[in-house]
């Protein structure tokens, strides 16, 4: 046990001054204009830790979006490996993970956010609770700040408090649910946004689709299930880790999506429209039904001018009765 304490040890220790670097420079920060010992000082600190955290994560983001398109991207062909090797597990295996060091990518790249997320989401918990039951310090978090840290309360809750050992606190229960439910809908909802957005249709079957489908429900339920252990300070940075993730996820999916998908078809009409929008306004070519427009055939046709008739002498004018033009050979 002393060994695996020992490697615990190493593992976190930074992690407590990078995370208590962090979270004390925000609550100095806040605590510029508002009350130090408040709940809604230490809560917003946690914010502000999870978008630093979340925004140093952001090329292991698009690390992982680049994997999860080739293994998209991929699939038919994985499924003719199947047909190929079915019958043979071993070799069928072989020879998908041989498909993918062709192609450049890593099916286990898509959890390394979470992975690496893990430990520093730990650091946290153990941060907080040992600050809320032994006013401990950790990293530049001395006693007295850790003290006030475990001690705080938002909405009249301790954001060091559970949902189960809440001992009859309705209102911790309550915001406790809350952050439960924003946690496991956001989870749902970025799972989702994947599934029926950013899928080509040859993805939607096989093992890498019903490993997305279980994902898409099975998440959820265990990250609620764990969210009632964990303490409302956590329970803040998840959720809005979450709603980063979410937002992400969003933007590369509407502007980078993958070909074949819905979301690539959206993304054409939207170019379309743009393209047309930016043609009307100067006037070039706008492709209409397969023709070739121009902005200005779509305003109304200009009176033309009337053309005033020229001046004739008197004696041009009578050459003009004595030869009408009917009687001219």
């Amino acid at each position: 046990m002393s060994f695996i304490g020992d490697i615990g040890h190493f593992i976190m220790v930074p992690l407590y001054y990078v995370i208590s670097v962090v979270l004390v420079g925000f609550h100095k920060l806040f605590s510029t204009f508002m009350d130090p010992a408040s709940g809604a000082a230490w809560a917003l600190s946690i914010v502000g830790l999870t978008l630093v955290i979340r925004a140093a994560l952001i090329p292991l983001f698009v690390k992982q979006i680049k994997s999860s398109r080739n293994m998209q991207l991929l699939q038919p062909k994985v499924k003719e490996l199947q047909k190929k090797y079915g019958h043979d597990r071993e070799r069928l295996a072989q020879e998908t993970m041989a498909l993918y060091k062709e192609a450049g990518t890593n099916p286990f790249a898509s959890c390394l956010p979470i992975l690496l997320q893990m430990p520093i989401f730990l650091a946290l918990f153990r941060l907080l609770d040992q600050a809320a039951k032994h006013g401990k310090a950790h990293g530049v978090l001395n006693e007295t700040l850790a003290k006030q840290f475990g001690n705080s309360e938002l909405f009249g809750v301790p954001i060091a408090g559970t949902f189960l050992k809440a001992d009859g606190d309705h209102g911790l229960q309550v915001l406790a649910l809350f952050f439960v439910l924003a946690m496991l809908v956001t989870t749902f909802t970025t799972q989702r946004q994947l599934m029926t957005k950013n899928m080509p249709a040859s993805a939607m079957t096989g093992p890498y689709a019903q490993q997305q489908k279980m994902m898409l429900y099975v998440l959820p339920v265990v990250f609620a299930i764990g969210g009632v252990a964990f303490p409302i300070g956590v329970l803040i940075y998840w959720t809005v880790s979450n709603l980063w993730t979410m937002g992400q996820q969003f933007y590369v999916i509407r502007n980078n999506p993958v070909p074949g998908t819905p979301a690539a078809e959206a993304k054409a009409e939207r170019d379309k429209h743009k393209a047309e929008r930016k043609a009307l306004k100067s006037g070039a070519p706008v492709q209409v039904d397969g023709l070739n427009e121009t902005a200005a055939a779509t305003e109304e046709p200009k009176a033309q001018p009337r053309v005033q008739p020229k001046k004739q002498t008197r004696s041009q004018r009578n050459t003009k009765k004595k030869n009408p033009p009917n009687n001219r050979s």
